[in-house]
């Protein structure tokens, strides 16, 4: 008898989050990444309420000058902006 069931996200080897050069990505899919990034609960610009499309500039400045990176997580299939001091 075999089990037909297809493995769980977590059942295989454990994936390593792949670096995904921002250049790489079509600009619609660019600005949604980073849309979702600054829209989350807890992303603080300082005192200054800024604009979600001055938000977005400056995650794009970030990654221009590779401060930032784009990070997908095949265990989690997750994308995530992290910064040039965070590990993966």
């Amino acid at each position: 008898m075999t089990d037909d069931t297809p493995p769980a996200a977590n059942d295989g080897p454990a994936e390593d989050p792949v670096e995904v050069p921002h250049t790489a990505l079509a600009q619609d899919v660019l600005r949604a990444v980073i849309e979702s990034f600054v829209l989350r609960e807890g992303t603080d610009y300082g005192e200054r309420e800024l604009s979600l499309d001055d938000k977005v500039r400056r995650v794009v400045r970030l990654l221009e000058r590779g401060d930032a990176r784009i990070v997908f997580d095949p265990r989690t299939e997750s994308v995530d902006v992290v910064t040039k001091d965070r590990r993966v």
